[in-house]
C-alpha cells in the first residue's frame, strides 16, 4: 500500500462522511416531518425550523463527540494501572511505527475477543479492546490486532464509521417513533386529511420495517473493503502477517456472538461481535478464513 493510496484512502473517507452526513440529515428532516404531522400538525411551520436547527447541531454533535457516544455505549473504561502497562506499551509502540499520535486506550469487560478504534481524527482517537483480547492473545497476535485499528485510526476510517453509528443509528429510531406517534395523532382529523393520512401512514410503516435493514446494508457497503486494507496497512506495520493471521484463527474458536453491542455499532469491530441469520446477506466483516488466507498468502 504506497503513499499514494493511503492518501487517496483517506480523501475518500473524508467524501464519504459529509455525503453521509448530509444524506442522514435529510433522512432525520423528513422522518421528524412525519411525526410533526401526525402529533402537532397545527404547529408544523413552527416546528420544522426548530427540527432543522436541532438536526443540524445533533450532526455536528456527533462529528465532534460521536466516539464518547460508542465508548458510553459498550461501557468502555480508561486501561489504567499496571494491569494495562502491556497494552499501554505495544499501543504507544505501534503508533510511533505508523507516525500518528497515541490514540487513549479503553477497555471493554467481555469474555469476547474483539477490539475497535473511534474519534475523528488521529489527534482524537481512542482504541477499545476486551478484557478476554487482552488476557488470551500473546505479544505478537495482540499486536497484529492493535495495528490493524491503528490502521483505520491513520486511514481515518474512524470518522465514517463513528457517524455511521450515531447517525444513522439515530435514523433507525426516529423511523419507530413514528408507528408510536401515529397512533396518537394519525388518528386525529382523519375525516379531513383522508388518502394524504393514510399514504403518510404507510410511508411510516415501511420506514420502520425496512430501517434495520438499511442500516445494515449501510454497514456492509463501508466494512469489507476497509477490514482487508486495515489488515494490510496493519501488517505493513508489523512485518508480521502471521500474528494477525493466529489472533484470527483464537478468535475464530472463542468468540460466540453474544457481546451485547447494539446492531449499529457492529461495523466498528475487529470482529462482528454479533451473530444473527442476517449475517449471511449483510455481514459488516469478511468471513474470517478469508482474512487468514490473504494474510498467509503475503
Amino acid at each position: 500500500m504506497g503513499i499514494t493510496s493511503f492518501a487517496d484512502e483517506i480523501a475518500k473517507n473524508k467524501r464519504s462522511s459529509l455525503f453521509l452526513a448530509i444524506v442522514v440529515s435529510l433522512i432525520l428532516f423528513f422522518l421528524v416531518y412525519f411525526i410533526i404531522f401526525f402529533l402537532l400538525p397545527e404547529l408544523v411551520l413552527v416546528a420544522l425550523p426548530i427540527s432543522v436547527i436541532l438536526i443540524v447541531v445533533y450532526t455536528y454533535s456527533s462529528y465532534r463527540f460521536g466516539d464518547r457516544v460508542v465508548l458510553s455505549a459498550t461501557n468502555a473504561k480508561l486501561a489504567q494501572g499496571r494491569e494495562y502497562q502491556y497494552l499501554r506499551d505495544v499501543v504507544e509502540g505501534l503508533s510511533i511505527a505508523s507516525g500518528i499520535p497515541a490514540p487513549k486506550i479503553y477497555v471493554v469487560e467481555s469474555e469476547d475477543l474483539n477490539a475497535f478504534a473511534t474519534g475523528r481524527n488521529p489527534q482524537n482517537a481512542s482504541i477499545a479492546v476486551t478484557s478476554g483480547l487482552v488476557r488470551s492473545l500473546n505479544r505478537q497476535e495482540l499486536e497484529g490486532v492493535i495495528a490493524h485499528e491503528i490502521s483505520h485510526v491513520k486511514n481515518r476510517d474512524i470518522l465514517f464509521m463513528t457517524l455511521v453509528a450515531v447517525l444513522v443509528g439515530l435514523a433507525a429510531i426516529v423511523s419507530h417513533l413514528i408507528l408510536r406517534s401515529m397512533w396518537f395523532g394519525g388518528r386525529r382529523d382523519s375525516r379531513d386529511r383522508g388518502g394524504i393520512m393514510w399514504l403518510l401512514i404507510i410511508v411510516g410503516i415501511i420506514l420502520a420495517i425496512f430501517a434495520p435493514i438499511v442500516v445494515r446494508l449501510v454497514q456492509f457497503a463501508i466494512s469489507r473493503k476497509r477490514e482487508y486494507l486495515a489488515d494490510a496497512s496493519g501488517v505493513g506495520v508489523t512485518r508480521y502477517p502471521e500474528g494477525l493471521a493466529s489472533a484470527l484463527e483464537k478468535i475464530g474458536s472463542v468468540n460466540r456472538g453474544k457481546m451485547k453491542v447494539s446492531e449499529a455499532l457492529s461495523h466498528l469491530f475487529f470482529v462482528d461481535p454479533k451473530k444473527s441469520s442476517l449475517d449471511s446477506l449483510f455481514a459488516t466483516h469478511p468471513p474470517i478464513g478469508e482474512r487468514i488466507k490473504r494474510l498467509r498468502a503475503m
